[in-house]
């Protein structure tokens, strides 16, 4: 009985040491606890892919409802230069927003600096007449001065 009590004792360290070897349970690898990042960087770098071949088509500028009537479409140019009034009679040249006095003032400055060939105006429907007037006043004579021309933007009837 001794013999068979130390052939269990033999058989049980066998199997601990075993168990120790083999650490990482099917065909005894051991466990990986690294995370695989290449995956994660081709994702990122798609989503960059897709942000850089989008952003330049989005129309970037300033949400202004435009009147609708009848019109011929206008070709676009690479960098339009667009005068807007918003529906609560602020003024913007592109993106940055001015005074109506301010605007009077700097606009023919501004507009020989871009050296553009056509302003455009873009005129919110609910825009207050008054403001829309004097910026259109302001447009009208600088193009003349300049021998440039100007136009405004708005939508096709069929487009609402």
């Amino acid at each position: 009985m001794l013999q068979r009590v130390h052939r269990d004792a033999g058989a049980r360290g066998a199997g601990v040491t075993s168990s120790r070897r083999r650490r990482g349970g099917k065909g005894g690898l051991p466990v990986n606890a690294e995370i695989n990042v290449t995956s994660l960087i081709d994702v990122a770098f798609t989503l960059l892919v897709i942000f850089i071949i989008t952003a330049p088509m989005l129309q970037g500028g300033l949400e202004v409802q435009l009147p609708r009537a009848q019109i011929q479409p206008i070709t676009a140019q690479d960098d339009p230069f667009i005068v807007s009034v918003d529906d609560e009679g602020r003024v913007y040249v592109g993106e940055t927003p001015v005074t109506v006095e301010e605007f009077a003032e700097a606009f023919p400055q501004l507009f020989r600096a871009a050296g553009v060939q056509v302003i455009y105006v873009k005129g919110d429907e609910r825009a207050l007449y008054g403001e829309l007037f004097r910026v259109l006043t302001t447009v009208a004579r600088t193009a003349q001065e300049e021998g440039v021309r100007w136009a405004l933007i708005g939508e096709p009837e069929s487009v609402r």
